[in-house]
């Protein structure tokens, strides 16, 4: 029996579920050799280390029983009662169906999933921990299963992870699919950084004590100062935005400062500014507006000794372990806190911010009835690489990387990505198609009766916006039968400049195409745009795409759209 095991007496429910599962899977092997019970065990053990309740614990020595043994939920239910049955029964995949039907199988596990953990966390905690055992011996299975389950953790359960709040779990996750994912990036990648981190190590050993020192003679006395490496995956992924240049890596390793209080980080921030000048832009204040996973702290670039650009990272100890464990930290803090049923601790955690987006997980699964758009969906939406973007009235808004104006408009209101006519970013006009960054300010230009625009279909993101559009598009068609007979009408939003009409003109003449009418508005003063209605004669397919390309690359064009008109 594990050592572990003896924190709890001889009468708890872990106690009673470990003699359990040691009979359930006696006999029974995992592909390592090892007895299946290693595996339950190690789970166990892990969700111990986050100091979860002992029905969690339980939970994850029973959590395979159901699946690969005979024995059955009720039984689960009547030995060891509703709540740890509820907490397996949310680990429990679904029976397999034939190998065609895999897509199904996949999103119907991961539905069943999403449901299970929105009701009670401690599903996905326990999960998270079965994942991570599970990659580390994954390379006792066949290599298209090593690849499979791979895949499925970078893109699910890794962003899920961090989603919660567990980064460093996210990473771990993330560094152990990498090798099955991409070998060769794999083995490129450790072979070609190795002596840096060992170099950037080096040189963070060397400051630490000077920033120790300097700390100390301000009155700041850090519970600890040590070094964070970046880890491969994380790495990898950075590097492809920079050409694979490693020289434009500024947290190859960063120096991380743990100090007692927030005015400590605020007041370690400005003696680390007044030992070493701050590079420009670089500086992020977590702490004043977390990340909506909840990750708080300073995170500041400074060239320091030798002129070397290092990273800097301020967080109290409660900062700390929130990133280390996330919800996980949470769910252990509240458990000390109270001794109530469970229940009545999950309504602590429904009505945090950070985690509005697992109720909306639960209420946008419904929408779908294809399992491979279902996937796909679920993979951009909710785990997607993640940007933080912010609303005129300060609140910040999660969004899928690669995200537009367009995206962010039908995340706020689905009536305000209809009426969006366009976008400011930072103070600045853009267009719809504009890639968003975490931090850009966004403000959506709206008017009053506007649709949406079929060629936004192009460029969006997110399900929530391509839903919206096609379901107006859908409704457009049932309700008109575009016919030869019809017209079109283009509508072209944009700055107002001298030979603007000229130049579109030119090219509906260039195109041979007639101009049945032309009609401009004012310059609107508020946003500085000038609306052009065209109305011509209906046009083929081909003919329209490659007018809208012309119409688009117009030089202060921001957005033209076109509707069929009898």
């Amino acid at each position: 029996m594990a050592f572990w095991l003896d924190s709890y007496p001889n009468n708890s429910l872990v106690k009673k579920a470990y003699e359990f599962a040691k009979k359930a899977h006696e006999g029974q092997k995992r592909q390592s050799g090892e007895s299946y019970l290693t595996h339950p065990l190690t789970v166990a053990y892990t969700v111990f280390q986050w100091h979860l309740d002992e029905a969690s614990v339980a939970a994850a020595l029973l959590h395979d029983v159901v699946e690969d043994t005979s024995h059955s939920l009720e039984e689960i239910k009547k030995t060891f009662g509703e709540e740890v049955a509820f907490l397996v029964s949310g680990l429990t995949k679904l029976k397999k169906l034939p190998q065609p039907q895999k897509i199904v199988q996949q999103a119907e596990n991961i539905r069943k999933f999403v449901l299970a953990f929105s009701k009670d966390l401690r599903v996905v905690i326990i999960k998270l921990a079965d994942r991570l055992h599970n990659l580390k011996t994954l390379k006792y299975l066949p290599l298209e299963k090593q690849k499979e389950i791979a895949q499925e953790t970078i893109e699910i359960y890794a962003p899920l992870a961090y989603r919660l709040g567990m980064q460093k779990l996210s990473g771990e996750l993330e560094d152990l699919s990498f090798p099955y994912l991409y070998p060769s990036q794999y083995q490129w990648l450790s072979q070609t950084v190795k002596e840096r981190y060992a170099e950037r190590e080096a040189y963070a050993k060397k400051i630490k004590p000077l920033v120790l020192k300097t700390l100390l003679e301000h009155g700041i006395k850090p519970l600890a100062i040590d070094s964070r490496a970046k880890r491969y995956f994380s790495l990898y992924k950075k590097l492809l935005r920079y050409d694979m240049d490693i020289e434009k890596i500024y947290d190859l390793v960063a120096l991380r400062i743990i100090v007692k209080t927030v005015e400590d980080c605020y007041a370690a921030l400005g003696v680390i500014h007044q030992m070493w000048p701050p590079l420009p832009s670089r500086f992020k204040d977590y702490i004043a507006r977390p990340k909506p996973n909840g990750y708080r702290s300073l995170h500041t670039t400074v060239f320091s000794v030798d002129n070397k650009i290092t990273e800097i990272q301020i967080r109290t100890q409660e900062m700390h372990e929130e990133d280390e464990w996330g919800i996980a930290a949470h769910w252990a803090y509240e458990q000390s806190k109270s001794r109530k049923t469970y229940k009545k601790k999950l309504s602590v955690f429904a009505n945090r911010k950070d985690l509005i987006w697992v109720k909306q997980l639960q209420n946008w699964q419904q929408k779908f009835t294809d399992p491979e758009e279902f996937l796909n969906s679920l993979k951009v939406d909710f785990f997607k690489d993640r940007i933080f973007v912010i609303t005129p009235q300060n609140e910040i808004i999660d969004l899928p990387a690669g995200a537009t104006p367009v995206d962010f408009a039908y995340h706020i209101h689905s009536e305000i990505g209809d009426q969006c006519i366009g976008a400011k970013v930072n103070g600045k006009i853009v267009p719809l198609d504009y890639e968003l960054k975490s931090g850009d300010l966004v403000e959506i230009l709206t008017q009053k009766g506007k649709k949406p625009s079929a060629s936004w279909l192009a460029f969006i993101k997110t399900s929530v916006a391509r839903q919206h559009i096609k379901k107006f598009i859908q409704l457009k068609k049932t309700n008109i039968n575009l016919s030869p007979s019809q017209n079109l009408e283009f509508k072209i939003v944009s700055h107002p400049r001298l030979g603007l009409l000229k130049d579109i003109t030119e090219i509906f003449s260039q195109s041979k195409i007639k101009i049945i009418s032309l009609n401009t508005s004012p310059p609107n003063q508020k946003l500085k745009m000038t609306m052009i209605n065209i109305k011509c004669p209906f046009l083929n397919k081909n003919v329209l795409e490659k007018l809208m390309v012309k119409l688009k690359n117009i030089n202060a064009v921001r957005e033209v759209s076109y509707k069929f008109i009898r």
